[in-house]
């Protein structure tokens, strides 16, 4: 999955989606989602890398507890066959929850 298909894939929410972060001033009211490649868990062979596999962060930002979404989020996840991990926490500088959903691309 490239770059392009897995910010579609994410945009399938309906959310305002941006990459790692929205450009300060520009963050729009939660629910929004970032989404990150943070790093790799590549596969080698005969010194070389014979499986690219990139690790994929989808973060959900609410203000409140939205399970509605999340489901959603899931089933996209589910339905482009990534398995994932979830975690929750509340910042509360921000007032906010972040739902996060870890996963990996491979060949990406």
């Amino acid at each position: 999955m490239t770059f392009e298909e897995t910010k579609s894939m994410i945009e399938e929410t309906g959310l305002p989606v941006a990459y790692d972060h929205f450009a300060e001033g520009e963050s729009p009211d939660p629910p929004f989602i970032c989404f990150l490649f943070p790093g790799s868990d590549n596969l080698f062979a005969d010194n070389t890398v014979f499986q690219k596999i990139d690790e994929l962060n989808v973060e959900l930002y609410t203000d409140r507890k939205d399970p509605d979404m999340e489901t959603r989020i899931e089933d996209i996840l589910n339905s482009h066959e990534l398995p994932f991990e979830k975690s929750e926490v509340w910042i509360a500088e921000e007032r906010m929850y972040e739902v996060l959903y870890q996963t990996q691309i491979i060949g990406g």
